[in-house]
């Protein structure tokens, strides 16, 4: 699949950790992304953060075969689109909670490892809890709005991280009592 203008973030997402499956690297999709995905662009994010512990020549290697140039500190680019890929680093977890289950989207361009819809909303509010990141709380509310997640699995987490008061905004913004 050539990459275009016209091409969406899922199906960008799908070229990049494809071919970097296909290249024995994997990697998953984090960050604003997958709100992106998860909300049908409700939030819309032009940046993809992968992480990888994939050797980073390795990994510029793959994204120079699909025509992406290193541009800045870890960023990708692209002439033909407004996206780009980061690798930001290598965290596995969010907060002290290891990630342990991924999500697989697919497209026309391939399969897309990526945060699941729950740990999606543990990553958004962990900028929320420990930056006072408002704008990484309305796209925690808008993914578990948008997607099934497990607010008993959050709680618990928000719990571990010593953030219930937290947790009890981004609960009575989602579910907000009815008068």
């Amino acid at each position: 699949m050539k990459i275009t203008r016209k091409t969406t973030i899922l199906e960008i997402g799908c070229l990049v950790c494809q071919a970097l499956r296909e290249a024995g690297i994997s990697s998953f999709l984090s960050g604003g992304a997958v709100v992106s995905i998860y909300t049908k662009n409700q939030y819309e994010s032009f940046d993809l953060d992968f992480v990888s512990y994939g050797d980073r020549k390795r990994i510029s290697e793959v994204m120079a075969s699909l025509g992406f140039v290193k541009g800045l500190g870890r960023h990708f680019i692209h002439p033909d689109t407004q996206y780009f890929v980061e690798f930001p680093g290598l965290a596995a977890a969010i907060g002290d909670q290891l990630i342990e289950r991924f999500a697989e989207m697919k497209s026309k361009a391939g399969v897309l490892t990526l945060l699941t819809p729950t740990d999606c909303v543990m990553d958004r509010l962990s900028a929320y809890y420990h930056w006072n990141d408002e704008q990484s709380l309305d796209q925690a509310i808008l993914v578990a709005k948008s997607r099934k997640i497990d607010l008993n699995r959050i709680e618990d987490w928000s719990r571990r991280e010593r953030m219930t008061e937290k947790f009890q905004v981004f609960r009575n913004r989602l579910l907000p009592k009815r008068k």
